[in-house]
């Protein structure tokens, strides 16, 4: 029994995950639980518990770099809030409008935008539900083809920088997140272009299912046009350039460029007039409310794989794969099937926080040197692998919460079933997306390596 304790720690937590519990009090009550098994059989001294507490106090209280998720946070919460992402949004579909699938394209090119100042799946997809579905409904959009399109376009946050997973995977595996946040950004612009290259053909192909924009919506004449691009689209694409810039530039480490990224946000609401008092206090509370959910995980975890550790777990896993006999390749894609299905149940926080500190040493020790131009990256390559793999987390059902929040906040006419149909290519995508990082590595790391 001693020895299968770490198996039993992980069938703990399948069972549990799904009685309902918040998930950071399920991880750090299971750590608490499993050590005083373990003390009570007497595998670990009771002092041990003083080490648990250490890890969580210096890997997440006493850990600077995490001070750029709560900035993050406020940052794309400002722009939800304040109407400037729904004027982004507005331009968009009128600068896009004499192309097939224009306001499809344009909600894509916007959760492009969202992606690169936040990294909150949840703000963009209720906010880009908000706006642009009803629009495209009344427009005479394929119900199915406006939900996929919204809900897929909504997590790119999730990937692109300032990405708050790639912080956290960044730190879980001890990493540059400059550096990660550079490999992520060639694999987001890949799949944002994958997308926009089906929305095309699709819409090329069955025009009925994306009616065009009347010439006769948006402004008249170019004057009026180059003001409603220097007024609503260029003010966020500015902010974005600064603080990706500044990371990528060396000129700011990314704790201080999210620090920049908040007070820009803010200082451009205060611009547009559009930052009142009320506005100001629904930001906050948002805001401290995200911050708290995530950080309680982060202990919870914690707490979870270090004492997985204690008990062995590590040391086990690692027999196992060297049991099997499967090889580099073959560990790599059963941790990649098994990543994908624990998307279909779990959010990315819980199999992020759980998988990263038990896999990454074996995937660390594999040999990848024949195929990756750069072997001392290779842990930054596995980390896009999964980065992009778990985005599709959001989209698989039964619990995608990109499809919840989506029927949360959609039209009624829109039904559970239009947004399950129009996910399914945008999957297919996100896989095609993965085995090309798969196949050429150069994709993620070549920018990365120019950087070195």
């Amino acid at each position: 029994m001693i020895e299968f304790l770490p198996l039993l720690m992980f069938a703990a937590l399948a069972v549990f995950l799904f009685s309902g519990f918040p998930v950071a009090f399920v991880l750090g009550g299971l750590g608490l639980a499993f050590w005083l098994l373990a003390v009570l059989l007497g595998l670990e001294n009771p002092l041990s518990f003083f080490l648990v507490v250490g890890r969580i106090f210096g890997g997440v209280v006493n850990n600077l770099v995490l001070v750029a998720i709560p900035m993050f946070i406020f940052m794309g919460t400002v722009l939800e809030k304040s109407g400037i992402a729904h004027d982004l949004l507005a331009a968009l579909g009128v600068l896009t409008r004499r192309v097939p699938g224009g306001l499809a394209l344009s909600v894509t090119l916007i959760g492009v935008i969202m992606a690169a100042t936040t990294g909150i799946i949840g703000a963009s997809v209720v906010m880009m539900t908000l706006l642009a579905l009803p629009v495209m409904v009344n427009q005479g959009y394929d119900k199915a083809l406006a939900s996929g399109t919204i809900a897929a376009s909504g997590t790119l946050g999730i990937l692109l920088p300032p990405s708050i997973m790639l912080v956290v995977m960044a730190d879980l595996l001890s990493i540059s997140v400059g550096s990660l946040f550079m490999a992520a950004v060639i694999p987001g612009l890949i799949l944002s272009a994958l997308y926009l290259f089906y929305i095309v053909v699709r819409t090329s192909i069955s025009p009925q299912m994306a009616p065009p924009l009347p010439l006769s919506e948006g402004p008249d004449g170019i004057r009026a046009l180059l003001g409603l691009v220097l007024k609503s689209f260029m003010p966020p694409v500015i902010l974005i350039a600064l603080v990706l810039g500044s990371i990528f530039g060396g000129i700011a480490t990314p704790t201080e460029a999210s620090g920049l990224g908040a007070a820009g946000a803010l200082a451009l609401a205060l611009l547009k007039r559009k930052m009142s008092w009320m506005t100001l206090k629904a930001v906050i509370d948002q805001s401290t409310l995200t911050t708290a959910m995530l950080f309680g995980i982060f202990v919870g975890a914690t707490a979870f794989s270090y004492v997985f550790a204690l008990l062995g777990g590590h040391g086990m896993i690692v027999d196992l794969v060297a049991s099997m006999g499967a090889g580099p390749w073959g560990v790599l894609f059963i941790l990649m099937a098994m990543v994908f299905i624990l998307g279909f149940f779990f959010d990315w926080i819980e199999i992020t926080l759980i998988i990263l500190p038990v896999f990454a040493p074996v995937i660390a020790a594999l040999d990848f040197s024949t195929h990756v131009a750069w072997p001392e990256m290779t842990v930054i390559w596995f980390a896009i692998l999964m980065a992009v793999n778990l985005q599709t987390s959001f989209l698989t059902p039964p619990f995608g919460f990109a499809l919840f929040y989506m029927k949360g906040s959609a039209p009624k006419e829109v039904k559970i079933q239009h947004i399950y149909k129009g996910i399914i290519p945008f999957i297919a995508l996100q896989i095609i997306g993965l085995l090309m990082i798969v196949a050429w590595p150069e994709i993620a790391l070549w920018l990365p390596a120019q950087m070195e």
